[in-house]
């Protein structure tokens, strides 16, 4: 009504017009004055619940806002645009969760669900007084650079069979100097830096060297694909990017903000680095180390934030429960965790393979990788171990020979089947072979090995074996609704959600803040949205996801012990269990 005629719209142009596009600008004096006021609102709690597709108010604005209000929290709805309440109706109740929480408890006040008040969070690196105790993850390179410079660090191929090998005085040099180059170069402790490097000796220097002057890595999984990568990235907002030309042309063409670095330019960073002779202060358990991105699978991709002591827990774990030492070496067919041979103190392999595309490995290529650090331990995805079946024919009697140092294979990363398992167990003859469960947000969390999963037998699910040490498992479980809204419980055979504690589990969700609320609403906890049950031995075995359970009359069902029963029908190539129709009277299609 009020912009009926041509003669009654001035008041929308009058108000574009107000916006201070330039300087001498009428109205900008007073909006600067609002900008920097808000600067002073610290001890005012913030939440910011933000559409990142407004074709108008982009993320930069949102990173401007959190510069003024560190304090906030802050929640990005991937695909929200400008009406953010009609695009994510998530937003209502997060927002009414959130100011729930701002209100005092009342009088009488209840513990968290199911966990008792006397229990605390598992913390790794400190003591008793809280003082940090964490070993640094670059402690080991810096020992082994000193203690044993010409020792091998990394095998990497350079094609024709070819292989580039780096010394540990080598690798360990060119950290110091890309660290002192880097922050020469402006990158401070804090800052995120996106690391778009092919796995090799580039990625490794370049990563220890952020993580030596305190920045973050922001890593994301070429899997996400194009969108996927330019959504992660533009989420995480880093700083700055470095990256090899291929992925250079890929930032531009995204227009990401950030200073822009290629690989090129890192010999010159290293040149500055030999004419400084300081590195800063190294950074503390409590400053963020890593942002890395869960797959993508069950909806956009999620920014998992670890700190330095998280990261270090992960390096413990690893060592204690697989026994790593000295003596060991990794061949990393799944690339993150190409990363944690040097935290490890152990040298290191990557096949010759598309590192986008695991199946592009070959079991020659494979028992390559073995020969060049005579391996001792696999780290695979399930695509890798398929690749490297399917092409086994091929391998030769040496092949096969050099396949025999190999003491551990590990398939990870996505459910593993019995039959591949079995399969590498057949050409890694004294390997035992193992599948650890875990999620971006917390790996390992169990583990169990083939022979465990054949004594077993059949079950209602998939077996994942025993929480490894420090890890704490229980189940929540699932109402007739299909809501995991049971007390925590580590009794046998209750089908619910699998809620994890460990000293190495994520420190939150980037710019999630609803999500967080929900995985962590348990303090010290992590849901993890997969269901299943323990059993009398307290095994654990995984029945799916929480999305996928079907709500039957009789009760609520898992899928993935179905779909095993029905798999064994001769001629059955794949099978999928959903529920069809209203919630509590679903049938079982």
């Amino acid at each position: 009504a009020p912009y009926r005629g041509r003669d009654r719209r001035h008041a929308i142009g009058t108000f574009v017009a107000d916006i201070p596009f330039e300087p001498g600008h009428p109205s900008a004096p007073a909006l600067d004055a609002i900008a920097e006021g808000i600067r002073g609102l610290t001890d005012v709690p913030v939440l910011l619940l933000w559409g990142p597709g407004d074709p108008v108010f982009a993320d930069r604005y949102l990173n401007d806002l959190i510069d003024r209000l560190p304090q906030a929290d802050v929640h990005r709805y991937e695909g929200a645009r400008h009406l953010v309440s009609e695009d994510a109706p998530a937003l209502v109740g997060d927002l009414l969760q959130w100011v729930s929480d701002l209100l005092p408890p009342p009088s009488r006040e209840r513990p968290a669900v199911g966990v008792p008040a006397a229990e605390s969070t598992p913390t790794l690196g400190r003591s008793a007084e809280g003082t940090e105790e964490g070993v640094p993850l670059w402690a080991e390179l810096e020992r082994l650079a000193r203690d044993n410079p010409h020792g091998l660090a990394l095998a990497e191929p350079v094609g024709d069979g070819q292989w580039r090998t780096v010394t540990w005085r080598l690798l360990g040099r060119n950290v110091d100097l890309l660290a002192k180059g880097l922050a020469a170069k402006g990158i401070r402790r804090g800052d995120r830096v996106a690391v778009l490097i092919t796995p090799g000796a580039d990625l490794l220097a370049v990563v220890y060297a952020c993580w030596r002057i305190g920045a973050s890595v922001v890593v994301t999984d070429a899997g996400l694909g194009v969108r996927g990568i330019h959504r992660a990235l533009r989420g995480a907002a880093p700083q700055h990017l470095i990256a090899i030309p291929k992925a250079m042309a890929l930032v531009r063409a995204m227009r990401l903000p950030g200073r822009r670095i290629g690989t090129g330019e890192l010999v010159e960073i290293a040149r500055l680095g030999a004419a400084h002779h300081e590195l800063p202060p190294p950074p503390g358990g409590d400053d963020e180390a890593v942002v890395a991105f869960t797959s993508g699978s069950t909806g956009p991709a999620k920014g998992v934030v670890y700190r330095h002591r998280q990261v270090q827990g992960t390096r413990d774990v690893l060592r204690e429960h697989y026994g790593i030492t000295d003596r060991d070496a990794l061949v990393a067919a799944f690339a993150p965790w190409a990363v944690l041979g040097p935290a490890l103190g152990i040298p290191s392999s990557i096949p010759d393979m598309d590192v986008t595309s695991p199946r592009t490995l070959t079991a020659t290529a494979f028992a390559d990788s073995v020969r060049a650090v005579d391996g001792t331990l696999v780290w695979a995805s399930p695509a890798a171990l398929a690749a490297i079946l399917e092409t086994a024919s091929a391998l030769t009697d040496a092949d096969v020979e050099s396949l025999g140092s190999l003491r551990l294979v590990m398939g990870a990363g996505a459910p593993v089947s019995a039959a591949l398992l079995h399969g590498m167990a057949r050409i890694c003859v004294n390997a035992d072979v193992r599948t650890p469960y875990g999620m971006t947000e917390v790996l390992p969390v169990t583990d169990v090995s083939i022979g465990e999963i054949d004594e077993a037998g059949a079950g209602d699910g998939v077996l994942v074996g025993r929480a490894v040490p420090g890890v704490e498992v229980r189940i929540s479980a699932v109402d007739s609704d299909g809501i995991a809204s049971g007390v925590l419980s580590d009794g046998p055979d209750v089908l619910g959600e699998i809620v994890v504690r460990a000293p190495h589990q994520k420190d939150r969700y980037d710019r999630l803040w609803g999500t967080e609320r929900a995985s962590a609403r348990e303090p010290g906890w992590h849901r993890t949205g997969d269901v299943g049950h323990l059993d009398v031995q307290g095994r654990l075995w995984i029945g799916g996801r929480l999305a996928h359970v079907i709500t039957t009359p009789e009760g609520p069902v898992s899928p993935v012990g179905i779909e095993q029963a029905v798999q064994w029908v001769p001629s059955v190539v794949q099978a999928a269990v959903v529920g069809v129709g209203p919630v509590g009277t679903q049938q079982i299609v």
